[in-house]
């Protein structure tokens, strides 16, 4: 027989975690690991429209790390769930890719909209939409459900190497940075 897609036993608002608890997909898990898959497919979009292959070679580094991540955390804690699949080396190589794209750049002097190019709107949806999942893990920490704390360092550095990528892109297209200008009173 083959695999189906689709299983049926999440049609009354419930879904397996690997190890097979059940929990509500209203639960505060479900909501990291979806938000940090909806991050992998936006990760996508934005390398589907890159042309430089270094790039793209971190963003399918960086989705590979979020697919990792995105397993550690729908594992039921309680059955001692594997490593998130990442460790401090995935977190200095970003840190090094945000070093070595920030020292081709001019010096960040006031605050950047996302825009200019849709490649570097799609790094800010990326951005973005990191945090958010970041936001989402710090919450199932305090909820204390457990979480490698190495999840979090990673989350946190990757929204940085996104804005960072979002100005090198718009330096690389030859874009104009959105910059904000607040209204005057």
């Amino acid at each position: 027989m083959a695999f189906r897609i689709y299983t049926k036993t999440g049609d009354k608002g419930e879904t397996a975690l690997f190890g097979g608890k059940r929990v509500p997909k209203s639960h505060l898990r479900v909501d990291a690991y979806g938000t940090t898959d909806e991050l992998n497919a936006f990760i996508g979009l934005l390398r589907d429209g890159l042309s430089d292959e270094s790039v793209r070679n971190a963003l399918s580094t960086a989705q590979n790390n979020l697919f990792a991540i995105g397993a550690h955390l729908a594992s039921d804690p309680e059955k001692n769930p594997a490593a998130p699949g990442i460790n401090p080396g995935d977190i200095e190589m970003l840190e090094k890719d945000i070093d070595v794209m920030e020292a081709g750049l001019p010096p960040l002097r006031n605050f950047i909209l996302p825009g200019g190019h849709s490649s570097v709107s799609h790094c800010h949806v990326c951005r973005t939409v990191c945090r958010r999942a970041e936001r989402l893990i710090v919450a199932l920490q305090l909820a204390e459900e457990p979480v490698d704390e190495i999840v979090l360092k990673y989350m946190n550095r990757l929204s940085d190497w996104f804005f960072v990528l979002g100005r090198k892109l718009a330096a690389d297209l030859n874009a104009e940075e959105v910059i904000w200008k607040p209204r005057q009173a």
